[in-house]
């Protein structure tokens, strides 16, 4: 359930998560979240940092929170960012599952903006025209071009999908897709690997979301737009979350 905020001075809407029947205050549960998705920290590191804050909160609570509002929070985050660029770039890196081998499945877009995940059993033809699938129902669009490695599946999901989509498949050209699964590694050895295929679905899906927004590329920016580009960011993180303070009235 969420809650439709309007600022009247600006006529913006903002949909914001209902907090409805939790004990914690907003702004608590959403610093909680954005610690987990932002940093590589555990749980229980997470508790730590909040009872150094004076705040006594378990990590069973923080994991809940997590779980509730991770989705909703990378949801409003994708709503909001800015137009995606036409060059796509896939790419997959095995994950171990319970011991598993499994496959995560990525695509970003030329400034890194991560478009969508998906874990598969497989990295057949069948495994990546299902990517393809998912890919352009969740961006609602079409590539102008996409960049993958050599692996054959992606050929074989180009024809069938995106036959109209120019398509290069080079090793070295697809550096900023591999690159993006470098966070993802961070936060596996942090958790201990992943439990199970729907957990580590739901978990990257947000985490996707979420880290990218505050990974704006640094070295590609000086100190102070640096600092400007992540106040706005962090401005768009208090309003998807309801913790920022609409200007009153007259």
């Amino acid at each position: 359930m969420s809650i439709l905020l309007v600022d009247c001075r600006e006529g913006i809407r903002v949909d914001t998560p209902s907090y409805r029947g939790f004990r914690f205050p907003p702004e608590v549960i959403s610093h909680c979240v954005w610690l987990y998705h932002r940093f590589a920290l555990s749980l229980r590191d997470v508790e730590e940092l909040m009872l150094e804050r004076g705040i006594e909160v378990s990590y069973e609570t923080v994991h809940q929170w997590t779980r509730r509002f991770g989705p909703t929070y990378a949801a409003a985050l994708g709503r909001r960012r800015p137009r995606l660029g036409d060059k796509w770039r896939l790419d997959e890196v095995f994950v171990k599952i319970n011991g598993e081998r499994k496959y995560l499945w990525r695509a970003v877009d030329a400034e890194g903006n991560v478009l969508d995940i998906l874990l598969q059993n497989q990295r057949d033809d069948g495994a990546a025209r299902r990517f393809f699938r998912k890919l352009m129902k969740k961006t609602r669009s079409v590539a102008r071009v996409i960049v993958t490695d050599k692996l054959r599946s992606y050929e074989a999901a180009h024809r069938h999908e995106m036959p109209s989509v120019e398509h290069r498949s080079h090793k070295g050209l697809n550096n900023r897709a591999e690159n993006s699964h470098q966070p993802t590694r961070e936060r596996e050895r942090a958790m201990k690997g992943f439990r199970s295929v729907g957990a580590a679905q739901r978990f990257l899906g947000a985490f996707s979301m979420i880290s990218s927004h505050f990974r704006p590329g640094r070295h590609r920016l000086t100190a102070p737009n640096y600092r400007t580009e992540m106040r706005t960011r962090f401005t768009t993180w208090k309003q998807i979350t309801g913790t920022a303070v609409l200007p009153a009235t007259a």
